[in-house]
């Protein structure tokens, strides 16, 4: 995979401010798209869908693990998995203090500190996280709610991501993604695109197809996302979400 680039303090504390930073630490009081703050909680918010008591949870490409600690608020136990060890790390930080401090860029060489926090109402025992690839993770017993947010354009082989899947979310499970469908060769080979191209035209529709023997679609949404480079630069994106039901 090339992930290199999220090892660098760069890239932790960039996805510090998107997993944990409020509408004003992200925008500093100038305009822009508010409603894109807060993605790695209110994607779970809007695609999860009550779950029973005792549930377990997978969040595959957790990052810093925002999404790791919503999903605790329904599930007894969440595992988060990621192929970078810096972002492990600093969930994992996350997680035993509740806390975590970064520096922010302003401009330049000029930073600005910042602070990570988990919300106070959150079990954080009830969650753990590994470094691995997702590709390869493997458990004894299969999950009631799998998690895959911004992860299959950025993997080499997404389809071997999805062959996996079906053995990873038990039967009558949720599967929860999001993708933005933003095909990169950086990340993933042209052969290995779901979609995007003349021949295998909308992803979408090619990412159904692929899970339609194993999962019905069940809701769909628009989820904006806004990653700040510094103050007066962002990423913003808006990610294809979708909830399937392993049949």
């Amino acid at each position: 995979m090339s992930g290199n680039i999220y090892e660098s303090p760069k890239l932790v504390s960039e996805y510090l401010l998107l997993h944990y930073g409020n509408v004003e630490e992200v925008l500093g009081g100038k305009p822009g798209p508010a409603e894109a703050v807060d993605f790695p909680a209110r994607l779970v918010r809007e695609l999860l869908a009550p779950v029973e008591p005792g549930s377990r949870a997978l969040d595959l490409g957790c990052a810093v693990g925002r999404s790791s600690f919503e999903l605790a608020r329904s599930c007894s136990e969440v595992i988060g998995i990621d192929y970078s060890h810096a972002f492990i790390t600093a969930a994992s930080r996350l997680r035993d203090t509740g806390g975590h401090a970064y520096e922010k860029a302003v401009e330049g060489e000029l930073t600005a500190p910042g602070f990570a926090r988990v919300p106070a109402e959150i079990d954080c025992s009830r969650v753990r996280f590994e470094q691995g690839d997702a590709m390869d993770f493997h458990d004894p017993e299969a999950f009631s709610v799998v998690l895959a947010a911004n992860l299959l354009c950025r993997l080499p082989d997404p389809k071997r991501l999805i062959d996996r899947l079906p053995s990873l979310v038990r039967r009558g499970g949720q599967l929860l993604l999001t993708t933005p469908f933003t095909w990169l060769e950086d990340f993933t080979p042209r052969a290995h695109w779901i979609g995007g191209t003349p021949a295998t035209g909308r992803s979408f529709d090619a990412l159904r197809a692929l899970l339609d023997p194993h999962f019905g679609l069940e809701h769909v949404a628009d989820l904006p996302f806004l990653i700040r480079e510094h103050s007066r630069k962002f990423q913003y994106g808006i990610a294809c979400g979708s909830r399937w039901r392993r049949r």
